[in-house]
């Protein structure tokens, strides 16, 4: 599986009282990105977020700066789909890195098994990434 890319401008009404990205907002990027990786490969967007894990901040962001999220699954269960995000600076430094888990639900919001089946991690990163959670 591939990574899907996104990019965004950060913009003077991102950021916090210290001139820079606030994570919060990151947080609300992140989410979206993993969400629209995971609705990629169902198919469809009937999908909740059930938990965000293990995010991490490594690097500030400030305005002007172009960052790109990379969002890739990397593991399904019978209802369930993982996202792994991370996003990246114009120089390619890693800013942000986490992983957030969707689950499959039907029109009552009920847990359903999506029937997807995903191929055993080809690369050693993708091992790297499904041993992580």
């Amino acid at each position: 599986m591939q990574f899907i890319e996104n990019i965004r401008l950060i913009k003077n009404e991102d950021l916090n009282h210290h001139g820079t990205l606030f994570a919060g907002r990151m947080a609300e990027w992140f989410v979206e990105s993993t969400f629209l990786g995971a609705a990629k490969i169902k198919g469809e967007a009937n999908l909740v977020c059930a938990s965000i894990n293990d995010i991490k901040y490594f690097l500030p962001v400030e305005s002007g700066e172009i960052i790109t999220f990379a969002t890739k699954v990397i593991k399904v269960g019978e209802s369930s789909i993982i996202v792994y995000g991370k996003v990246l600076n114009a120089r390619g430094q890693k800013v942000v890195e986490g992983f957030v888990r969707y689950v499959s639900v039907d029109e009552s919001g009920r847990k359903i098994a999506h029937n997807i089946i995903l191929d055993k991690p080809e690369t050693d990163e993708d091992r790297e990434l499904a041993s992580r959670i």
